[in-house]
């Protein structure tokens, strides 16, 4: 069984040399580069084990750390700059599994890795990434049924077909943050985004028509000239 390795790093040459020797070893990888981007990761894909940087834009090592916690089961290596004390402790007491320091060995931390699943998955026989999902996501009054993929917007129920229910849970992992279109594109389609096609903007309209009172002037899913589209909550107005 290939398992996947989740890296979490905003360091890129980085990621790409713990890619190289893990791929050596035949584990998939999926990569991230702050905490954001790995937590819609952590919902859409099976990881087996994720290696996390605590110092990154967003949200940090730490907040990620402690999401995981409250929703998966699944080991957690922390690979960081930050060596003291405090933050060894700090990651630890959140429940991360292991600490490795940089810089670092690539072939110490492809040993862990493998030690980690070794003994989580062969020895204790855990089951790999045992989410605990909510049975709905909430945003103001907008409620997303994970179960029927229906949409209650106060009260009312609205269908939803495959590729609506896949945008409108992405926008709803993260209210208020701003999406691009190819990174929509690449965590719905779940291909490559290769180029500037009307794709995203069509299925975003279709999305508006079922969810607005009047589509040509949203509340919900707000244009961002030049930089894409986010998802506001009516409480906050943000």
């Amino acid at each position: 069984m290939t398992r996947t390795i989740l890296l979490v790093d905003d360091e890129e040459e980085i990621v790409e040399l713990l890619r190289i020797f893990l791929e050596k070893e035949n584990y998939a990888v999926r990569e991230a580069g702050n905490g954001e981007e790995a937590w819609v990761l952590l919902q859409r894909e099976h990881i087996d084990l994720a290696l996390i940087d605590l110092m990154m834009p967003g949200m940090d090592g730490y907040q990620l750390i402690s999401r995981i916690r409250e929703k998966l089961r699944l080991p957690v290596i922390i690979v960081s700059a930050k060596t003291g004390d405090v933050d060894k402790v700090t990651g630890l007491g959140l429940g991360a599994d292991d600490f490795i320091a940089k810089p670092f060995s690539p072939i110490e931390v492809v040993a862990r890795i493998q030690a980690h699943l070794r003994r989580y998955y062969d020895l204790l026989g855990a089951q790999p990434v045992a989410e605990i999902k909510p049975a709905r996501s909430i945003c103001g009054s907008l409620q997303l049924d994970h179960e029927s993929c229906m949409l209650y917007r106060e009260n009312q129920s609205i269908v939803l077909g495959p590729l609506e229910y896949k945008l409108l849970n992405l926008f709803m992992n993260a209210p208020g943050r701003i999406y691009t279109k190819k990174q929509i594109y690449e965590a719905v389609w779940n291909e490559p985004y290769l180029e500037d096609s009307n794709t995203v903007m069509v299925q975003i309209s279709r999305l508006r028509d079922k969810l607005e009172d009047d589509p040509k002037h949203p509340r919900y899913i707000r244009t961002i000239k030049g930089l894409g589209y986010k998802l506001v909550s009516q409480e906050s107005g943000e």
